[in-house]
């Protein structure tokens, strides 16, 4: 595969994750931000939130095992957890966030335990996405400014 095929194929995955839902405009923001200065800006970004991440996974975990459950404080651990969600544009992450958040609000401990599992797979679902991405694209190379998907 040439240049030109790699770049093309770093487009297409790219567009994938808008088109599937997982990134959202925050993700290109955070490409606007990169130059030649940085060119790994957005993937140092998104390897400090997932290494950053399971620390508070775990933490939501350990205060879900607990009983009785503290939806005050599940619910403050992942309002932190959907903000870094939000900064890397973590689109799918962010709505399993919001829809745990209500479940605290509403002091249903089922429903937060089926949310996390499902926060969890996206987690670990765009975090796939992502290093395959930044893998082709380091491979593929520099490719023109970050647009807009369509």
């Amino acid at each position: 595969m040439d240049k030109n095929q790699s770049r093309r194929q770093v487009r297409l995955m790219r567009q994938s994750l808008f088109d599937q839902g997982f990134l959202d405009e925050q993700f290109i923001q955070l490409e606007e931000l990169q130059d030649d200065a940085n060119p790994n800006f957005v993937e140092e970004i998104a390897t400090s939130y997932y290494r950053d991440s399971y620390r508070s996974l775990q933490a939501i975990e350990q205060a879900l095992e607990k009983t009785p459950r503290d939806f005050s404080k599940l619910d403050s651990y992942m309002h932190q957890f959907k903000g870094s969600s939000s900064s890397i544009g973590a689109k799918k992450v962010k709505a399993e966030c919001q829809q745990f958040r209500e479940y605290c609000n509403a002091g249903n401990g089922e429903g937060c335990m089926r949310t996390f599992q499902a926060l969890k797979n996206e987690h670990a679902t765009l975090k796939k996405r992502l290093e395959a991405y930044f893998q082709m694209a380091r491979q593929a190379g520099p490719i023109e400014a970050s647009c807009r998907p369509k």
